[in-house]
């Protein structure tokens, strides 16, 4: 089958009673933004930043997860590929959605009004931040992402034309040095767009602990959309028990990986009891910030931990599709959780949760309009990849083997 033809059969979400819903998220979240922002701009500032730190790491966890395919070879994940590759482009909309974070930065980040020679900490790390060179980051990072987002789906739609070994080895080489490039990157955004909102605090797993956490809500957005395509149509001969359940494997695996960084910054901080490191942490246990603390122990932790220790569980669409949703509300917990405790001290802002909720609306509608428009403009999966017939459990006997038999009846 052609890749037109995989494309046209397949590629297409025929979803009607869903097909108007990312423009209802755009309008209504859109419009509440804008009230939210004639009410109050600096609070509307926060409420973006943290929308757009939550789908930024869907979009970098996609990006691992594709280049973790290529570096180990992966085969189970063959089916899922295209549309990962599709969520990791999404980089480009993510920068001109960063737009008002660029206006607002000076009300949002209180370093960049902050002379450096009155304030110790930030005369410390001045060289590294200060505001024309945190610009002139947010260009580069955006730049790196999308070259190895794009690279990556560019020899991979290739593969499908031609089925070439050399696109294989193109984004294997692309993996190798992508993996590098991506843990530089990711850790300068968490530190540039998020830790420095309190510049003085001192962390050196940071980009690790929002790797993790990003990587844990990825998975469970890609368990949640593979059945949404299995169930639609797309992907219903190609994603298979085996693709459920190894992704439920590794949702496990992130998600005491995640509990683990998260624990050992805690411990560390309290351990060596500097003011400089403890600070942060005190402040998330003033006032209702300690029962979000709470709840991302027991709820990002403890329940996900505890429901996917059954092997079973991990194929059992009632017991994943709510443990995914409730993974994009702890990662919404975590992110408030650090974000926000820089204008709301006292507690978290209960009553600004409608303006959260606005600016993810509209980041949600605006990035699956996008999405859409990728996965309805190619092949759902790869159609040539080497390993799609293993994925599938067909035995393609070596074109080797049938010479030989072929010279051997010769004989006869």
């Amino acid at each position: 089958m052609s890749s037109h033809t995989e494309s046209s059969t397949f590629g297409s979400l025929e979803l009607a009673r869903w097909r108007q819903l990312p423009t209802w998220l755009m309008a209504g979240g859109g419009l509440l933004a804008l009230i939210g922002a004639a009410v109050d701009l600096q609070r509307f500032g926060y409420a973006w930043l943290l929308a757009f730190m939550f789908f930024l790491s869907l979009c970098l966890g996609a990006l691992f997860l594709v280049i973790l395919h290529h570096l180990f070879d992966a085969m189970w994940t063959v089916p899922l590929r295209r549309f990962v590759e599709h969520i990791a482009c999404l980089a480009p909309v993510m920068l001109a959605l960063f737009l008002p974070i660029l206006v607002l930065a000076p009300k949002l980040y209180p370093w960049m009004t902050i002379d450096p020679e009155t304030d110790h900490a930030l005369h410390a790390k001045h060289q590294f931040l200060n505001a024309p060179l945190w610009y002139v980051r947010v260009f580069v990072l955006f730049g790196i992402w999308t070259w190895l987002a794009y690279g990556l789906r560019k020899w991979s739609l290739k593969q499908d034309e031609t089925g070439a070994a050399e696109c294989t080895y193109k984004m294997r080489r692309y993996s190798a040095g992508g993996i590098f490039l991506f843990a530089v990157t990711l850790t300068m955004a968490a530190i540039d767009w998020m830790k420095s909102l309190e510049h003085q605090w001192y962390s050196t797993m940071y980009g690790v602990y929002y790797f993790a956490a990003s990587v844990w809500t990825t998975l469970a957005t890609v368990y949640l959309i593979t059945v949404v395509l299995k169930h639609a149509g797309p992907l219903r001969y190609v994603a298979r028990e085996r693709q459920f359940h190894d992704t439920g494997v590794l949702l496990f695996a992130f998600t005491v990986f995640y509990a683990y960084i998260h624990f050992s910054q805690y411990f560390l901080i309290w351990n060596a009891a500097l003011p400089e490191e403890t600070y942060w942490y005190v402040k998330r246990e003033t006032g209702s910030w300690w029962d979000i603390g709470m709840i991302i122990v027991f709820g990002h932790f403890v329940l996900p931990f505890l429901t996917l220790l059954r092997i079973d569980a991990k194929l059992n669409l009632r017991v994943m599709v709510p443990i995914c949703v409730w993974a994009w509300l702890m990662h919404f917990c975590d992110l408030s959780y650090n974000i926000m405790p820089v204008r709301h001290a006292a507690g978290f802002p209960a009553q600004w949760l409608w303006l959260d909720l606005a600016c993810l609306a509209f980041f949600g509608g605006v990035l699956a309009k996008a999405f859409l428009k990728s996965f309805n403009a190619h092949p759902p999966y790869p159609q040539r990849d080497p390993r799609f017939a293993e994925t599938m459990e067909v035995y393609l006997p070596p074109a080797s083997s049938g010479r030989q038999a072929s010279a051997h009846g010769g004989a006869k």
